[in-house]
């Protein structure tokens, strides 16, 4: 099995700093623009079947890559982006930080110690939900000869490689995360997956900026 995760493109919500979490927030004209261009990159993949968060901005990324493969495209809760309660909306960059608990810092630089806002939810569960979804995943004896695309969030890619890729949760965030539209591509066989590469872009890194989800 071959496995390729893929961040959504680019939203307003991106541009402005704004936490999204679970908030319904849909591409921008970058976004589609981008997702475009990595649509390109991947034409030539012979994807068997789609895995989405239902989020708009993950769909729409979904739908974009798929083109006109006749192939399925399976929405999962489980790769639904954390969420911030309260706090989605808010601005979580240092030039117009409105977040009113400063220990919230510690999701972006200390993610081993942050404690989410009621309502949140923790990065621990997000790790072993999207964990939970990947292993069974690579259990499915259908599955076993397919080239499969997920396509999700900046946290959420990074629940997903966890479980090959860390070791403690301080470690969450080490590479960054992902730029939108970023892809990575796992391999599976008999149960054991690898990473065979990770946050390649198709597109020019101008029209990217590096910030958290």
């Amino acid at each position: 099995m071959v496995i390729y995760l893929i961040r959504h493109g680019e939203t307003d919500w991106n541009t402005k700093r704004l936490l999204q979490g679970t908030a319904d927030i849909p591409l921008n004209q970058n976004g589609i623009e981008v997702a475009r261009l990595t649509a390109e990159g991947l034409k030539n993949v012979k994807f068997d079947r789609i895995f989405t968060s239902p989020l708009k901005r993950a769909k729409e990324t979904a739908e974009i890559i798929r083109g006109e493969r006749k192939i399925p495209l399976i929405v999962d809760e489980r790769l639904r982006e954390i969420g911030f309660g309260p706090y989605e909306g808010l601005c979580c960059h240092k030039d117009g930080w409105n977040i009113p608990d400063p220990e919230f810092r510690n999701f972006f630089t200390n993610p081993g110690a942050y404690v989410p806002p009621e309502g949140g939810e923790s990065i621990r569960h997000l790790c072993d939900r999207t964990t939970e979804f990947i292993e069974e995943l690579v259990q499915t004896l259908e599955y076993q000869e397919e080239t499969i695309l997920l396509s999700g969030h900046g946290a959420v890619v990074k629940g997903l490689l966890s479980s090959i890729t860390i070791t403690d949760l301080k470690d969450f965030w080490k590479g960054g995360v992902h730029k939108n539209c970023g892809v990575s591509i796992l391999d599976a066989v008999d149960g054991v997956i690898t990473l065979r590469q990770e946050n390649v872009i198709y597109y020019d890194e101008k029209r990217s900026t590096n910030y958290f989800e």
